[in-house]
């Protein structure tokens, strides 16, 4: 049985030779920054404002991202607090733009939603989000 992915697809990308350390592999600083990206655009929806990247937990690199390779960031809310909010975020390749699809990573994100002074705000109830953040909810965003 193969593994199958969780969440939504957020964001894609291809790797580029810019990207390489000296052995050739896509740096794992770059692909973490793919990832928070992607976080960050999950966690601003549910949060319908401003967030911050606070934590990431439990990351670990599973497979290399190799040149040409296009990277798939997954994520989908796990939990939300008062202020905060949990995103489960996964990255995949697909080697070589058309072969194989392998996970590499995972990590869950923790963000804190903030006001224009850079102040914890309440992330709004499901009952306050517009109807398209609901939508989006359901499909797993």
């Amino acid at each position: 049985m193969t593994e199958s992915t969780r969440g939504r697809l957020t964001t894609r990308t291809i790797a580029m030779p810019a990207d390489t350390n000296p052995s050739g592999d896509i740096f794992g600083g770059w692909v973490l920054s793919q990832m928070d990206i992607a976080a960050g655009i999950c966690a601003g929806q549910r949060a319908q404002g401003r967030v911050v990247t606070v934590a990431v937990d439990s990351m670990s690199f599973i497979r290399a991202v190799k040149i040409g390779d296009i990277l798939g960031v997954y994520t989908e809310v796990e939990s939300v607090g008062r202020t905060s909010l949990n995103i489960h975020v996964e990255a995949w390749v697909r080697r070589g733009r058309i072969g194989q699809r392998e996970k590499v990573t995972q990590a869950m994100f923790k963000f804190v939603c903030i006001d224009d002074d850079g102040n914890p705000t309440p992330v709004p109830t499901e009952d306050e989000l517009p109807e398209y953040a609901l939508e989006a909810l359901k499909q797993g965003f």
